[in-house]
């Protein structure tokens, strides 16, 4: 039986039974435990291992449940129950390189979900048992565990994946880099500078940092392409309003990229232009939305008002010296990830409620990605 047979036949079961989905999660989570233990037994040997930094058991089983979850990511999308939702490269030819990037792109971002979050997991053991070791023994059965769990969450994450579950991954995503980040920074009081201090080193710290902003960058354009190809749905009338969003969401992604791409240690005058634009697209993004979307809820639109007021006057704050600016970056990015995130929830409610085909779905989608 070829591949493509094999694959097909096991969707067509994924898709009559969710019961099935689970069961091959948990043949995905098995093969990662026998896979990762395996190494592990010919990495860690017969010797005790820290348990975080240098060579130690966390720096291994963030190492490894990141490979596992690109993996299992990959797997699952061949399983996926939504093909209408960044389906590879099965759509039209003429896609397949902005397809193959989104799928990149979120794949990336499970893996490094998976290699910050058990970071930080081993850094807090290892300041809770302070001069403690893992034996060889424990260690291997934890690294399999630890590859186990992330392979079978990206999975499931991958085969239902859609804009509300991508708009989930984004918010992960971003609180899982930023705590990795301050966690490890090596200067205690790098908040008595900036939010950005955090990436102008040369340790994990910049790392997570850096690449959190880079791909949470290509992970909003993402979300801004598809979310808005839903909206497309609920009114044809407000295509060109829907499409000004898009435009608006995909460059506030884009700056957000550029503040990792660009440490404000080596381009100051870059950083600064792209953060301040983020905020500034953002704000025109709100002031605008009643009148290029007045199908928007007006709850959403009033939310999105009162971030942007709360944001200037976390700005006034600052000015008069009450807030440092660490603390109106730090506000000011919550805000506005936030109502993305409510944005995307939002415009997947009004389609549900003004369902068309598949068929239009589906040319939508493609209309959106070109």
């Amino acid at each position: 039986m070829s591949l493509s047979a094999t694959l097909s036949r096991f969707r067509q079961r994924l898709d009559s039974s969710a019961t099935s989905v689970e069961n091959v999660a948990l043949y995905v989570g098995t093969g990662a435990f026998i896979v990762v233990g395996v190494i592990a037994l010919f990495y860690v040997g017969f010797t005790d291992m820290p348990i975080a930094g240098p060579g130690s058991l966390g720096q291994f089983v963030a190492y490894a449940s990141a490979a596992a979850a690109v993996v299992a990511f990959v797997f699952g999308r061949q399983f996926s129950l939504k093909d209408d939702f960044i389906p590879g490269i099965r759509g039209a030819k003429r896609h397949w390189a902005l397809r193959l990037l989104d799928l990149a792109a979120v794949a990336f971002a499970h893996a490094i979900i998976c290699l910050l979050l058990w970071v930080v997991v081993a850094d807090a053991l290892e300041r809770a048992f302070q001069g403690a070791v893992v034996y060889a023994l424990p260690a291997i059965v934890l690294a399999g565990v630890a590859a186990a769990l992330s392979a079978y969450f990206v999975f499931l994450s991958s085969v239902n994946l859609n804009p509300l579950m991508l708009s989930a991954v984004l918010a992960v995503f971003l609180v899982v880099g930023a705590f990795a980040s301050m966690l490890t920074a090596q200067d205690p009081f790098w908040w008595k500078e900036n939010l950005s201090a955090l990436g102008i080193t040369n340790d994990l710290s910049a790392f997570a940092f850096n690449i959190t902003l880079i791909v949470g960058g290509a992970i909003v354009t993402t979300i801004a392409r598809y979310a808005t190809a839903d909206l497309e749905r609920v009114d044809r009338a407000e295509v060109r309003g829907i499409r000004l969003v898009r435009i608006a969401l995909v460059i506030i992604g884009i700056c957000l990229a550029c503040v990792g791409i660009f440490p404000v240690s080596e381009f100051f005058l870059i950083h600064n232009t792209v953060a301040t634009g983020m905020a500034v697209v953002f704000a025109a993004l709100v002031i605008a939305l009643p009148w290029i979307l007045p199908s928007v809820p007006r709850p959403f639109v009033i939310l999105g008002w009162a971030f942007m007021v709360t944001i200037a006057v976390l700005g006034v704050f600052f000015a008069v010296g009450y807030y440092n600016l660490t603390a109106v970056e730090l506000v000011a990015a919550v805000l506005i990830f936030s109502w993305i995130i409510v944005f995307i929830r939002t415009s997947s409610a009004m389609a549900s409620d003004n369902p068309k085909t598949d068929a239009d779905r589906a040319s939508l989608h493609e209309s959106a990605i070109s």
